[in-house]
């Protein structure tokens, strides 16, 4: 699956995954290969993907969106400003 985490400033994160979980306003859940099209809603928490290479990334988010179509993940996020 492709993965792409964009926020209004810049690219967090693009490349080839096997899952990615998200904080959705009503609960987490898991994106893996084959998911059906979804549009969901993102809350406060942390976006967890593992890529191909079984390397994990996570990204804390304030909220966001998420869109699944084919093999394509978008996640549209707003991340806590840098102190």
């Amino acid at each position: 699956m492709q993965l792409i985490i964009l926020t209004p400033e810049k690219e967090l994160y693009k490349g080839e995954i096997t899952s990615v979980k998200v904080p959705g306003t009503r609960g987490q859940f898991e994106i893996l290969k084959g998911h059906a099209p979804i549009v969901s809603s993102l809350g406060k928490g942390v976006v967890r993907v593992l890529d191909k290479s079984g390397a994990r990334v996570e990204i804390n988010i304030l909220k966001g969106f998420v869109e699944v179509l084919r093999s394509e993940v978008s996640i549209l996020v707003q991340v806590p400003k840098a102190e």
